[in-house]
């Protein structure tokens, strides 16, 4: 991994600042850290940015003398940790057994054709990311996705484009408060 590239968009060093304020907030905490305090560190930086960044990699090398593709390693192997941002609304879709039995992979299959996304990516827009989990826990409501966190239950895929249009009406009013 080489040195990260700065982006030359109007605005994105201050986003950038602030987000390496985060990071070197968070690595205070951590004044003479080693490897063990890697994950913890991952956790947190992931917490407030919401994902790990190359730069934020970068940072927490630098901290804890470690190679980026060692960060890398650890955070790849382990699959709570994110490298790209995710949607305003995540979505995560159950493939455990009972929802599968039931029919999660339709449930799936349709939500990829309507967003255009493939698990692990974000829409365009940044509205939707999506995201495979084994099990939700919640094995009684199946097949069941969340969105940020909020079930949505006995899921076909008309229920689901209800579901994927009430979000994005959502979104297109609190663009119109925002305005107003």
């Amino acid at each position: 991994m080489g040195p990260p590239q700065l982006n030359q968009h109007k605005g994105t060093d201050v986003i950038a600042t602030h987000t390496d304020a985060q990071v070197e907030t968070i690595l205070a905490r951590y004044p003479e850290a080693g490897r063990d305090s890697l994950i913890p560190i991952l956790q947190e930086v992931q917490e407030a940015l919401g994902y790990l960044s190359k730069d934020a990699v970068v940072q927490i090398g630098r901290h804890l003398d470690l190679p980026a593709s060692k960060i890398y390693g650890v955070a790849t192997f382990y699959n709570q940790f994110r490298f790209q941002a995710t949607g305003r609304f995540h979505i995560q879709v159950c493939r455990g057994t009972a929802c599968h039995v039931k029919g999660s992979a339709a449930v799936l299959e349709f939500i990829k054709r309507e967003l255009k996304i493939e698990p692990g990516q974000t829409t365009r827009d940044g509205l939707f990311s999506l995201e495979v989990v084994a099990c939700i826990g919640a094995c009684g409501l199946a097949p069941v996705i969340a969105i940020n966190g909020e079930f949505h239950a006995n899921l076909d895929t008309a229920k689901t484009e209800k579901i994927l249009k009430s979000y994005r009406k959502k979104a297109a009013e609190d663009v119109q408060d925002q305005v107003a």
